[in-house]
Formats: structure tokens, sequence, C-alpha cells
């Protein structure tokens, strides 16, 4: 794929990815995903490295950012209070997945900040070659956006970035 953000969806869900004009939180677009997740379903939004879509790198590399200045990662969501709850995962530099789960119960944009203390390993599934040392090994390679199961909609998602100390 040639496009900024790699995704997919298997088991019967569906995504579908595009750029947002209308609705945007800073700069000249957003990310709009219209999903739906069904139970025994997935569906992943990622941007990093690795990763099947070869635009979908950071601007800049995960390496020669110093972690140590930063806390968190956050991002700015444009809610419609419809409850659904959304996981944000990143993938550790042991090949690690972690979770951080938020629900959609605001209206508007808003900054959502995950503290890199609050994020849970994953228990329910790691990729295949991944550490699984229960430790969050920066840095971080890929941050990704997962609608979970049972829920259906559109989401818009802008602003990622890092959170200094």
């Amino acid at each position: 794929p040639e496009g900024t953000v790699d995704f997919g969806a298997g088991n019967g869900s569906s995504v579908a990815v595009s750029q947002a004009t209308d609705i945007k939180n800073t700069g000249n677009q957003a990310l709009k995903v219209v999903y739906d997740a069904v139970p025994g379903g997935y569906i992943y939004v990622a941007r990093g490295t690795g990763l099947d879509a070869k635009n979908a790198n950071w601007s800049i590399k995960p390496e020669d950012i110093k972690w140590e200045n930063y806390s968190a990662i956050s991002f700015y969501m444009y809610g419609t209070d419809s409850k659904e709850k959304i996981a944000f995962d990143i993938k550790d530099n042991g090949g690690e997945i972690w979770r951080f789960i938020l629900e959609d119960n605001f209206k508007g944009w808003k900054q959502i900040i995950c503290k890199f203390d609050k994020f849970m390993v994953r228990d329910d599934w790691q990729p295949d070659g991944a550490d699984k040392n229960g430790k969050l090994d920066f840095p971080i390679k890929v941050f990704q956006f997962e609608p979970l199961p049972g829920s259906k909609g559109t989401l818009y998602f802008d602003t990622v970035e890092l959170v200094k100390k």
C-alpha cells in the first residue's frame, strides 16, 4: 500500500480509512475511520516502522527520540458520545503490544493523554517474535487505533504527539 496509514480488519469486521477536511483539529485534515467491529473480529489503524504501508513511518525515527524526556503520548479524538470503547495500542522495541482503553463519552474534539505507566500489556494476543517480557521497552515503534468488537461507527483522530515530563 502507498498510504500514510496501515490498516486492516478480519474475521468479519471492516474498516475504511480516509482524510477528513471538514472535521479536523489542526492542520488541513484529520484521520477518518469508518468501522464495523463484530464480536470475534479485529481492526487496526496504525502508523510506525515496519508496517506494510510504505509511507506510514513517523516523521522522526523512533530511535532518534529522547524517550526519557516524555511521559505520555497523546492524540485528539472527535467524540460523538457513542459510549463505544477504543483501544490505543503501542508496540515497543521488543515487539510487545501495550494497550490503553478509552471510551467515547464526550462530544467534539478532546485531547486524550495516554501516560506510559497506564498502558497494560495485551494479554489476549501478541505478535510472533514479541519478547513478551512485560516491560515497556523504548523506543516505541508503532501506535494504532483499534475500535473494540461489538461497536460500529465513525471516528476522527488528529494531532498525535508525545507529552513532555
